[in-house]
């Protein structure tokens, strides 16, 4: 058996505590996400707006926060007008982004009553499309949703039928504009003035507002740091957080590689607080720029690029895009990412899973027929209910293994987070494919005597993944053997397993 794995928890040793947006989602107009994933008219379940019951439950259930609209690629081609007032006189429209057919019968009013119906906790993170339009754009959008009466647009929102504002407070500057794949794609110096006087201006209207500037897609861009510290150097005073979007996936079946993708988001969020800090110092700012971290996911981007070179352009309306059926892999791999945000907690203020329901999501739907959980679904629920509170700091000292992409790496991958009422969770992942993986926690000054659950997230098939076939193949089971004796924990972990550790 491989030695234990080890760390110390102590309250007085923290990372920070957790901002409940930590736990967001994501909802573009991309494939079914929307139509016959969350808005289905004619659904057995759907409600008077055409919103999926069985699909409302699930959401509530997983426990999502604020919810990032309407895109993503999206949103550079977005024309809000098209999406507000009676549905029947809404154009349609083409997406270039997706190679889809945009109908606009979801749109602005019932994004905004969607939230409602999830509950007080599903906060909009809305994006203005600074791809195609500018500032006059997305200061129009901000009089429509926020402003209460007595002006062009406000007066319009409420003739079409929403006479209260809509209270969007936070705001993505954009999306993604340093990918060439962008529609309206910009050098960071175009962007960077645009963000800038976009911000300034919506601040006009609003000194209140939270907004995010655009990061890079992804730590492997070739301008990755240099497009940071070029934007924060135009828009540092301006805006609150900068995002960062990152995807896994395993690639010529180097799972080993895979297991250790949250090295890579680490190494992604330190190396952007980092820029972010340099270029406050050289302003000799006071103020901490953080990070909204608003896509993040496994998603197996190789094979949508295979299916979208095989696809004509014939322009389908919802399309099945991106419906990504996720294995206990996949779960143990997307667990470890949360556990990779929540270590971060100090400087990750907002993140957001992409997407919500059927692409690349932990839920999905059939036409007229079911909603189920995705194996992805139990490590997001579980993190977002018992993940808020104070991050204690993990330092782990653990067996390794060593991987082609990212050297060696420890088989163990934790964190911990301490409630307001005492209770301390232990998330725990372990990357071994074939072994148990012993556990000791040393726990000092923390009034914990009891262990109340030890659940994971594993199976004899790493392959095995929850179908509308076998919708529940895949759930979290208890583990005994968990002891809490004398301030120290010890538990084994399953191989590949993702676990959750609650102590009383």
């Amino acid at each position: 058996m491989t030695r234990s794995a080890r760390f110390t928890l102590h309250p007085d040793f923290a990372v920070g505590d957790v901002d409940p947006r930590l736990f967001g989602s994501f909802v573009e107009h991309l494939g079914r996400c929307v139509y016959t994933g969350i808005h289905e008219p004619g659904h057995p379940t759907a409600d008077e707006a055409g919103l999926r019951g069985d699909v409302l439950d699930l959401i509530r259930e997983l426990g999502v926060t604020a919810i990032r609209y309407p895109g993503g690629n999206f949103v550079s081609g977005y024309k809000w007008e098209d999406s507000v007032g009676p549905v029947d006189e809404r154009p349609r429209r083409l997406d270039l982004a997706w190679r889809s057919t945009e109908s606009n019968r979801f749109g602005l009013s019932e994004y905004i009553a969607f939230l409602k119906k999830i509950g007080p906790q599903a906060e909009p993170m809305m994006a203005v499309n600074l791809g195609t339009r500018g500032v006059a754009e997305a200061l129009e959008l901000q009089e429509y949703a926020n402003h209460p009466s007595g002006t062009a647009l406000s007066d319009l929102r409420a003739a079409h039928g929403d006479k209260d504002p809509f209270g969007i407070r936070l705001w993505c500057l954009g999306n993604e504009m340093d990918g060439p794949w962008q529609t309206g794609h910009k050098t960071a110096e175009e962007y960077g003035r645009l963000a800038a006087e976009t911000a300034r201006a919506m601040r006009q209207i609003d000194p209140a507002l939270e907004l995010v500037a655009c990061g890079s897609s992804g730590q492997s861009m070739d301008t990755f740091g240099a497009w940071e510290a070029t934007v924060l150097a135009e828009t540092y005073e301006l805006v609150d957080h900068i995002s960062l979007h990152a995807y896994y996936e395993e690639i010529d079946g180097d799972r080993d590689s895979f297991l250790a993708s949250a090295v890579d988001m680490e190494s992604f969020i330190e190396n952007v607080v980092a820029t972010c800090d340099h270029v406050g110092a050289r302003l000799k700012s006071k103020k901490k720029i953080n990070l909204s971290f608003d896509e993040w996911n496994v998603w197996y981007l190789s094979r949508t690029q295979e299916e979208a070179a095989a696809n004509p352009l014939n322009w389908p309306e919802a399309p099945r895009l991106l419906e990504d059926n996720y294995s206990v892999t996949d779960a143990v791999v997307f667990g470890s990412l949360l556990i990779a945000l929540l270590r971060h907690a100090d400087r990750v203020a907002v993140a957001c899973l992409a997407q919500l329901v059927n692409v690349i999501a932990p839920i999905l739907t059939e036409p007229g027929g079911p909603a189920w959980r995705q194996t992805t679904f139990f490590p997001f629920a579980q993190a977002s209910r018992y993940g808020r509170g104070r991050v204690l700091d993990v330092r782990v000292d653990s067996p390794t293994y060593e991987t082609a992409k990212f050297g060696e790496v420890p088989l163990l991958h934790a964190t911990a987070v301490r409630a307001d009422d005492g209770t301390v969770t232990v998330f725990a992942v372990n990357r071994h494919q074939s072994e148990p993986l012993p556990l000791e926690v040393a726990l000092h000054g923390l009034d914990v005597t009891s262990v109340a659950e030890h659940s994971a997230l594993a199976d004899a098939d790493p392959e095995a993944r929850n179908t509308l076939a076998e919708p529940e193949r895949v759930v979290p089971h208890e583990v005994t053997g968990a002891e809490l004796r004398d301030g120290t924990l010890t538990a084994t972990l399953e191989p590949l397993s993702w676990n959750v550790i609650r102590l009383t």
